[in-house]
């Protein structure tokens, strides 16, 4: 059974030699090619497909609000990113609008038709690059993270998040607000954070408060 693709990139000469690759690939049908988020969602609903290669640097509408778009109408649908887009923020946008794949720009086009070959047979196909980042992201956020501070650490940031001074928390934990200090000065060091406000939201973050 044949893939059915719809390409979504704004420089016409690379749609036209993507649409000719993939054309020429035993399986593989390119039933509609876009310049832009716009005319794609207008006319995404005229044409069959599968699966969605996309850039996401598209004039307008960026291709990370056409994806989530797509996906809230069809959670199911298979969306491979093709871009030159490799920085953290990005990747992750894209992942969590709702891409299956994210391919950079410069790979081979055998790299290319694997990729859709492998998110249509229901793989994550990445470039080896976002792959890697991806993986630093999981790391660097450990399962461990709501566990990093102490029990005792957990009631002083609570109780820093209500608003109480040292000398308040200290009388409420019956410890001394030089005591509260040392705990304090242990939480930023954990949290790597700066000041109260940068240590209360890198702990939301964490799941730890």
């Amino acid at each position: 059974m044949g893939i059915k693709i719809v390409i979504v990139e704004d420089n016409p000469m690379l749609r036209e030699n993507l649409e000719l690759m993939l054309v020429g690939e035993p399986g593989f049908t390119v039933t509609a090619s876009f310049a832009t988020g716009e005319e794609t969602l207008e006319e995404l609903d005229s044409v069959p497909y599968d699966l969605l290669l996309a850039d996401i640097g598209l004039p307008g509408m960026s291709g990370i609000d056409l994806i989530s778009q797509i996906k809230t109408e069809r959670p199911d649908l298979d969306i491979l990113v093709h871009t030159v887009f490799d920085n953290r923020d990005t990747v992750f946008s894209a992942l969590k609008a709702g891409a299956s794949g994210y391919i950079l720009k410069g790979a081979t086009p055998r790299e290319l038709v694997e990729a859709i070959r492998g998110l249509a047979a229901g793989g994550a196909p990445m470039s080896p690059k976002i792959a890697r980042a991806v993986i630093n992201e999981f790391q660097d956020n450990t399962v461990d993270e709501p566990f990093l501070l102490t029990s005792r650490e957990k009631e002083i940031l609570k109780g820093m998040e209500q608003g109480y001074t040292y000398k308040e928390l200290g009388k409420i934990l019956f410890i001394s607000p030089h005591t509260i200090h040392s705990h304090i000065k242990k939480i930023y060091e954990k949290l790597h954070a700066k000041n109260r406000k940068d240590a209360l939201s890198k702990a939301r973050k964490k799941g730890i408060i």
